[in-house]
């Protein structure tokens, strides 16, 4: 099978031999990490968004969110 490198679109063939797949290089699987990291990209979501938290939460709060998270989630479990 062929694909598209996300970086540049060269076509890629799809093998246990292309070490970088879905990428055609490491140049190119470090440039998207690098958009990564400065945001560039991102998975949009509604849960839980920092920036909606209320300016007066405290440290009770957080602990009662985690403990609620951590029944709805494996996360957290061993």
């Amino acid at each position: 099978m062929k694909v598209k490198c996300p970086t540049c679109h060269t076509e890629v063939i799809w093998n246990e031999q292309a070490k970088h797949r879905p990428f055609c290089s490491k140049r190119c699987q470090l440039i998207d990490l690098g958009q990564w990291a400065n945001e560039e990209h991102s998975i949009p979501s509604d849960e839980h968004k920092l920036d909606t938290l209320p300016d007066n939460i405290d440290i009770e709060d957080i602990e009662a969110m985690l403990a609620q998270q951590s029944h709805n989630d494996d996360f957290f479990k061993p």
